[in-house]
């Protein structure tokens, strides 16, 4: 008997490694326990029922031999799942701190595009971000922001958001067309469109009736907008144009990002980001 009795010892001291190791008179109570069950033959089988539910805690599956478990855990390699990004932080683009409000809801990932109808570089972008509109990640939304940096650029914010919401009223039926249409007019044909009648006019070519582009041009709805523009612009620092915010949190630009193409290649690398959270 004390020879079974001096099996069940070393059994146990070979069997011992736990995820929470146990307390030495934890560990000494096990010993005199399962010494005391050895005395009494109790069968193997029932050893072997307890140790596979302590083993099978978090799976239904069947429990495996603990020497395999360890060594599977030890063949992992965390760095595996390391996701490797093409751009950096500081270098290509940098971080909102705190993250700011959105345009929209939480319901998706924010891609704002802040710009102004005069900027020759927000023209030059505006075909690249048109093309990735429209084969963007469904889970993504894009909004434009007009920038506010002087009078002029007042004028032509408060043009946008008039087209924006006679969109959505339907009185105005292409919104991309008539965008395309108001930077043709400044950068191509000399219409630096500096008067209400010469912006009424652009919206008459677009279809757009007098009667519903006045009842527009200085509704609640317009005024309401350009106030988030502009507090949005003074959140987001916003210095030149165009300038790209993602969700509120990162901050970049076609020099930062390394040409058009690349801009378009950040963004996504930044909306991969926020989907990864």
């Amino acid at each position: 008997m004390k020879q079974l009795i001096t099996l069940s010892l070393l059994a146990l001291l070979f069997a011992g490694c736990s995820k929470e190791p146990a307390t030495p008179a934890e560990e000494m109570a096990a010993v005199e326990e399962q010494a005391v069950d050895a005395v009494q033959d109790i069968p193997e089988s029932s050893v072997t029922d307890t140790e596979s539910l302590e083993v099978v805690e978090e799976s239904a599956a069947e429990a495996e031999p603990e020497e395999k478990a360890i060594l599977l855990a030890r063949t992992e390699d965390p760095a595996a799942t390391v996701k490797t990004w093409q751009f950096k932080e500081g270098k290509n683009f940098s971080r909102i701190i705190p993250t700011q409000p959105t345009v929209g809801g939480a319901d998706k990932i924010e891609v704002a595009e802040v710009f102004m109808y005069s900027c020759p570089h927000c023209y030059d972008l505006e075909a690249h971000i048109n093309r990735w509109e429209e084969s963007k990640d469904p889970g993504v939304r894009l909004v434009r922001i007009p920038a506010i940096f002087n009078q002029l650029a007042q004028m032509h914010a408060q043009l946008y958001y008039t087209e924006v919401f006679l969109a959505k009223s339907g009185a105005l039926k292409n919104q991309n067309a008539f965008r395309n249409m108001v930077f043709q007019e400044f950068h191509n044909r000399g219409n630096r469109l500096a008067s209400l009648a010469s912006i009424q006019k652009v919206f008459e070519r677009a279809g757009v009736s007098a009667e519903d582009f006045n009842r527009t041009w200085n509704s609640f709805e317009v005024n309401q907008a350009l106030r988030v523009a502009s507090d949005l612009a003074r959140r987001y620092n916003i210095q030149s144009v165009p300038t790209i915010i993602v969700n509120g949190k990162y901050r970049t630009d076609t020099g930062m990002a390394g040409g058009y193409p690349k801009l378009i290649e950040l963004i996504d690398e930044l909306t991969a980001r926020e989907g990864l959270r």
